[in-house]
């Protein structure tokens, strides 16, 4: 995969003023020294791959090939959806940012396991890491909070008048993001070669063989041996229902980190051009973590309730992020950094409910 960025992707300058940083890495940094953790190939990690991977396939062979009625059906694409929302989630979000191994090849393998439920790791390489991380919540920059003209998350976007009711209708269209995603962005990214406002080069060699092949692996799985069962308007039953379940937790759980009444959307200073804080300042205060004690949904999402963590360190396996917080936690105190999260899954999602409202409002 090419690290080359071309010229027309904008470059953005934060404060050069790293000694929040620099001690938040020395802090980290120690701390695996003296426990003895590896920061990645974590056998807890490699456990949990198997897992996932099993409740995924025996789903799906389920759904394929055992189930007889309906409510078998509904009830293997619901879990089916779960378990393609824990691939993205752990495997290939890990394997993405590089943090699943310290050997590059395995990364590769694990961040391809999103090519195989519908995605694309080279488009997503560019549009999470490259783009979102280092932009995340500034307007114009970051990619994530341009979901289009139904959709208003930042304060600095243009408001239309359907925008009044967003905090309704969105939770309905945040079920078609995935299979908008799977039948249409994907295609019409390369086709274009941009991201929203971005240029990108298109894959070529392998990568352009990953993606093909992704594609190919994927519509074979979603509807080429289920139509060999099955009627159409059966696999196309099960497929929605599946695709609607990963639309809904993908688009939640990275909303609430974000895009809630408690974030920030700092623009680039206007004398200057840059941003007034440093990356990591800015990284630490527009990220908010949530359920942090609920260790179930740690697992579950692959600590992405851990999102500041994350955001600071993403090139470490997210089974680190409970242990790490604390010394984030005290890193920020100590320099004066505010510590937002929401202590409950429930109270983040009251928040962006609400944060929905107030954007729709004049």
């Amino acid at each position: 995969m090419t690290n080359k960025q071309p010229d027309y992707i904008r470059a953005l300058d934060f404060n050069t003023d790293v000694s929040f940083e620099k001690e938040l890495r020395h802090r980290i940094d120690e701390y695996f020294r003296i426990s003895g953790r590896p920061s990645r190939d974590s056998l807890s990690m490699y456990i949990k791959t198997v897992i996932i991977l099993a409740v995924f396939f025996t789903s799906y062979i389920l759904l394929v090939f055992a189930s007889r009625n309906a409510l078998h059906a509904t009830v293997l694409s619901i879990i089916l959806g779960f378990a393609t929302a824990g691939i993205g989630f752990n495997i290939q979000h890990d394997g993405g940012h590089k943090a699943y191994s310290d050997h590059q090849w395995i990364n590769k393998i694990m961040a391809m396991t999103l090519d195989i439920i519908g995605g694309s790791s080279y488009l997503w390489w560019w549009k999470h890491v490259r783009i979102h991380h280092r932009y995340v919540n500034i307007t114009g920059y970051d990619t994530d909070i341009e979901i289009g003209t139904f959709g208003r998350m930042s304060p600095h976007q243009k408001r239309l008048p359907v925008h009044r009711w967003q905090h309704i209708y969105l939770w309905l269209l945040y079920g078609l993001i995935a299979i908008k995603w799977h039948l249409y962005d994907d295609f019409k990214s390369i086709i274009t070669g941009r991201l929203h406002n971005y240029r990108i080069p298109r894959p070529r060699g392998w990568d352009l063989v990953v993606f093909i092949g992704g594609k190919m692996t994927f519509f074979t799985l979603a509807f080429g041996i289920p139509l060999l069962f099955h009627p159409w308007w059966a696999v196309l039953f099960c497929y929605s229902i599946a695709a609607v379940v990963l639309g809904i937790l993908m688009s939640v759980i990275f909303q609430l980190p974000h895009c809630v009444m408690e974030a920030d959307f700092p623009l680039p200073l206007k004398d200057t051009g840059r941003m007034d804080k440093p990356w990591a300042v800015h990284q630490a205060e527009v990220t908010l973590d949530f359920s942090r004690e609920n260790r179930v949904l740690t697992w579950a999402l692959g600590g992405l309730n851990y999102h500041r963590e994350h955001h600071l360190f993403p090139i470490i396996c997210h089974i680190n992020y409970p242990a790490m917080s604390k010394i984030v936690k005290q890193t920020c105190r100590d320099f004066g950094i505010a510590n937002k999260e929401h202590a409950s899954f429930a109270a983040g999602m009251v928040s962006h409910f609400r944060w929905l409202r107030k954007m729709g409002k004049k």
